[in-house]
């Protein structure tokens, strides 16, 4: 056990993940409050509800396609840990698809005694010999109980076998991709020196068939201090090329293109920028301004030019978005002849179409595209098709699912419309804005009955996350809805600096020593709920996972009189250990360096862990996390409710055997999770 801070932390002993002592002490935490908690009727009522719509056969089946199938991972109440099928499109069209079963996850694991989780599969999309060896090879990953490690193994998938003596990649975090049938990249731990301080490979290497993973040629190396390196071959015909990705930080990486004799070109742009790589062209995705030459690009601009020009050394550009006060890129999609721009206007999708041509791109609408609630699309083919997925859906109104051609200009065609899980008769969605402390004017959502009374009397739950770039937007959840909204309760989602919702600056705003900015605006948003007469503080509780668990860890420790319960999930809390712990090194571009005591000393400030005092009054907390969770250490959830359970604090705690970082492995494990969420806060705020 790594030693930093230990000496004096009384509860270091539990980051043992899988000691005897520990897991006994766990145990006997499970059958405390969560136990009892478990055992009530109204918790089996929405346990029961939650996991019949997780396994409900009318959930639309999101579809991937490979060669002239259409595959989809599937779970629900015969397939508890899942099974990876394929259709055509036709029969997708039908109210009845015929499903050819690819793989059975169940039957796998019984067969193996391993309790397998899917992590997805890798197909080579072409062979060297006939046509009819296309997209036949595929390399699937499988976790055991659902953690971050996974393996790798050869899969056919004419004969639905996995392939005797074919390529195997041992338990570990990694991945691989094909450049040949007889060739991978291999990203995986090779022993003593092949990792990054964060746990991630530090090499990638060309594995030919039949030899050991060891003796695989090395193709590039990264240093200790960066997150992890990747290798990819670009299988797009007329396109084929190696490339290799080198995250320096989460925030920072280079690409480098793979020549055939092992030289590495660089693709010279700001290490803080994304790029891609798609046929001809090069795209750049700015965090941060650049003036390569005598033009400046605004950071969260993308950036567009034709890769062989770039490197011949042109930096004339095009601009292919630009942001605005009140607009972001959420994300962007090429199809065979087209780019699909996804931008969010104050939290509102937008599609753009946009055509190259040989005096640049062209802009055109999305045809048919909502005006309201989220959408998002995913290119079905980039390589052979101009048709892409719709997904559309918001706080009420169930996901749809619909195809569209962006060459024809055509609405999308409907394929798939999830069923009403609850009941929305008299509730509403408006989008609101706060000011912080700062005096930034902070946007959230609330979803509430229409005669919503404005005495306070309304149990209500705010979710936020506020990190690592991510942007919360509506979408629709039966879970809340039958557990929560259709019994009365309200529902903010918040839109906090740290994510990514008004682009880079927005995340930029709450990075390191500017955390706090987060926890303000958080903490606006629950002023406002509570000043606006829709709740009050005891009747206010507030959820998030991960990031989005050190962010409730920090309204639980820093505001805890604005709220009436707390429920902390998968969280960092100890900050000054988080470095040390699993995948945790890996963020330190997020939250600052522990081990620097200048840095330390805004750490300090949002270590939930220790800002926790014995005298102080905090509100009712739930605490949740996986034992299987390999990349945030579950020690941080384990020793904040010792901690607490120490000063006497009304703690409640539930460690999942397994799930991984997801918390939950099958459904009957998310939907078992979730009600305990859901009648913990219904107990302590009075939804009952």
């Amino acid at each position: 056990m790594d030693t930093v801070e230990n000496s004096t932390d009384e509860h270091a002993w539990l980051e043992d993940v899988e000691g005897a002592e520990q897991l006994a002490w766990v145990r006997e935490r499970n059958a405390g409050e969560a136990a009892r908690i478990a055992a009530t009727p109204e918790f089996g009522a929405t346990r029961d509800r939650i996991l019949a719509m997780l396994d409900s056969e009318a959930k639309i089946p999101d579809l991937t396609r490979i060669g002239e199938h259409y595959y989809n991972f599937w779970k629900d109440a015969r397939h508890e840990r899942g099974v990876w099928r394929r259709t055509t499109l036709d029969s997708y069209r039908t109210e009845e698809p015929d499903w050819e079963t690819v793989l059975d996850l169940d039957e796998l694991g019984r067969a193996e005694g391993e309790n397998w989780v899917w992590h997805g599969a890798t197909v080579l999309r072409r062979s060297r010999g006939s046509a009819d060896d296309d997209h036949r090879l595929a390399m699937v990953e499988l976790s055991r109980g659902g953690a971050d490690a996974d393996v790798s193994r050869e899969f056919d998938l004419h004969t639905k076998e996995f392939v005797v003596d074919g390529f195997h990649r041992p338990e570990a975090k990694g991945s691989v991709s094909w450049i040949d049938e007889d060739t991978l990249f291999l990203m995986t731990d090779t022993g003593p020196g092949s990792l990054t301080d964060s746990g991630y490979p530090r090499t990638a290497r060309r594995w030919r068939r039949g030899t050991p993973i060891e003796e695989a040629e090395v193709v590039f190396e990264g240093e200790a201090t960066d997150i992890a390196v990747a290798a990819s071959h670009d299988q797009t015909p007329g396109h084929e090329r190696d490339l290799v990705h080198r995250a320096l930080t989460f925030y920072t990486s280079r690409t480098y293109l793979l020549d055939g004799d092992g030289s590495l070109v660089l693709i010279d742009v700001p290490d803080s920028a994304r790029v891609g790589v798609v046929r001809e062209w090069l795209t750049v995705e700015l965090r941060d301004d650049w003036t390569p030459e005598q033009v400046t690009y605004a950071a969260g601009s993308l950036l567009g030019i034709r890769l062989a020009q770039f490197l011949a050394g042109s930096r004339d550009l095009e601009v292919l978005f630009a942001p605005t006060p009140t607009s972001s890129l959420a994300g962007y999609t090429w199809t065979r002849g087209h780019l699909v721009l996804n931008v969010l206007e104050d939290v509102t999708n937008r599609l753009q179409v946009l055509t190259p041509g040989a005096d640049g791109f062209t802009s055109a609408p999305f045809p048919g595209a909502p005006e309201v609630g989220t959408t998002q699309v995913a290119a079905v083919d980039r390589v052979t098709s101009d048709a892409v997925w719709v997904w559309t859906t918001d706080f009420l109104t169930p996901t749809t699912l619909g195809i569209a051609d962006v060459s024809t200009g055509r609405v999308p065609e409907p394929l798939r419309a999830m069923p009403s899980f609850f009941d929305p008769t008299g509730l509403v969605a408006e989008q609101r804005f706060v000011t912080s402390a700062d005096g930034t004017r902070v946007p959230y959502f609330l979803v509430h009955r229409e005669d919503l009374p404005a005495d306070g009397t309304t149990p209500t739950l705010l979710y936020g996350y506020g990190g690592f770039e991510v942007s919360l937007t509506p979408s629709y959840s039966g879970g809340l809805g039958a557990a929560w909204l259709e019994r009365g309760g309200a529902y903010a989602l918040a839109n906090i600096r740290g994510g990514g919702e008004y682009g880079p600056g927005w995340h930029q705003a709450a990075l390191r020593e500017r955390r706090h900015r987060a926890y303000e605006d958080l903490s606006a948003v629950a002023r406002d709920l509570v000043d606006s007469g829709v709740t009050t503080p005891q009747r206010l509780g507030v959820q998030g996972g991960s990031n989005g668990g050190l962010l409730t860890g920090n309204m639980l420790t820093q505001y805890p009189e604005l709220f009436g319960a707390v429920v902390v999930q998968v969280p960092l809390l100890d900050m000054r250990r988080y470095s040390h712990l699993l995948a945790g090194a890996s963020w330190m571009a997020e939250y600052g360096d522990p081990d620097l005591p200048e840095e330390w000393e805004f750490i300090r400030t949002f270590s939930p862990y220790h800002l926790v005092e014995t005298d102080r009054d905090y509100p009712p907390v739930l605490f949740t996390t996986s034992t299987r969770d390999d990349r945030v250490h579950p020690g941080h959830a384990r020793k904040m409710a010792a901690r607490m359970l120490a000063g006497g604090k009304d703690v409640t705690y539930y460690e999942n055997i397994e799930g991984g970082h997801g918390g939950a492995a099958t459904n009957a494990q998310l939907a078992h999770m979730q009600a305990l969420a859901y009648r913990f806060l219904a107990e302590r705020l009075g939804l009952d």
